[in-house]
């Protein structure tokens, strides 16, 4: 028997970029279900006015992107230790009783990417060094993912906004909440003149390294800013990196990696991964997850 049809959206703003419509269309027409899936520009005066309609039962479920995903937090019923490691959430549930439950996709997403790259040196992760470039939702989702689901022995964050000296320690207090929730080690901050540069010795420890900015996304700031953040000369050719900003699909950041000869990927397999996650906790089944990937590659083609 055919379910009746279900709601479901993505919300932010802009929102007119996303490639989450095309992926989860995908995955409903692969498995036969009459749902639909749709792109709804919210700005934060709309936001409550959205988890509310989840909640009323409009929706069978959201995704959440920039710029709501800590202030959507204070919206909902539940939040999921997913959400509550990494202060942020990009999946709204409705529960059985009619509650918003909130959860982070997007940081098991991350882990799984780093994985694949690292391929059969993914147990050298283990106890290493790495680097997070960025201090926003998706920053914190690659923290956790580091710190917790990989067990990395040490990780670093280097943003702009971390030259601040003053900034930079309410930040890692922030960081050190958030990875006591998770489980995770600790955490140091690189300083530099402008928060972006470390010592050299730092980059020759490296495992993994996650440029989580919309840097060099097509809108956003050059990606030439986040590319100088790593001393690509001083990295270890074993070590991977990926770039959440899928849009162009090679960045300045990519580039320097892949001339450095180190296994790297753009932010498409963690959109496909984080989507695939969402889906299967709204619906209770697998995801079709090539089929996802597939859809993106397709709408970006």
């Amino acid at each position: 028997m055919i379910d009746a049809p279900l709601r479901f959206a993505v919300i932010g703003t802009p929102i007119a970029h996303s490639k989450s419509p095309a992926m989860h269309s995908a995955a409903f027409r692969a498995l036969g279900l009459p749902h639909v899936y749709e792109k709804l520009e919210t700005s934060a005066a709309d936001l409550k006015g959205r988890v509310d309609a989840l909640r009323r039962g409009e929706f069978a479920g959201l995704n959440v992107t920039v710029p709501h995903k800590q202030s959507v937090l204070g919206l909902v019923d539940e939040v999921h230790a997913s959400a509550r490691a990494t202060g942020a959430a990009n999946t709204l549930v409705r529960t059985p009783e009619g509650r918003v439950r909130a959860h982070n996709t997007d940081m098991p997403a991350i882990a799984d990417e780093i994985v694949r790259l690292a391929g059969i040196g993914a147990v050298k992760l283990r106890g290493g060094v790495g680097v997070v470039i960025g201090t926003g939702g998706a920053a914190r989702a690659a923290i956790v993912a580091m710190a917790s689901h990989l067990s990395l022995g040490r990780v670093l964050i280097r943003g702009r906004s971390l030259g601040e000296t003053g900034h930079a320690v309410a930040y890692v207090r922030e960081i050190d909440r958030l990875l006591a929730v998770a489980g995770g080690r600790g955490v140091a901050v690189a300083l530099g003149a402008d928060g972006l540069h470390a010592p050299d010795a730092e980059d020759a420890r490296l495992v993994a390294i996650v440029q989580a900015t919309s840097c060099g996304m097509k809108g956003a700031a050059p990606g030439e800013v986040v590319a100088g953040a790593v001393r690509w000369d001083q990295v270890p050719m074993g070590a991977v990196a990926l770039d959440v900003v899928y849009a162009p699909q090679r960045t300045p950041f990519l580039a320097s990696a892949k001339d450095r000869g180190l296994a790297c990927d753009n932010g498409l397999g963690m959109l496909a991964r984080q989507g695939a996650l969402a889906f299967e906790l709204w619906l209770g089944m697998p995801a079709p997850l090539a089929v996802m990937r597939s859809a993106i590659d397709d709408s970006i083609s």
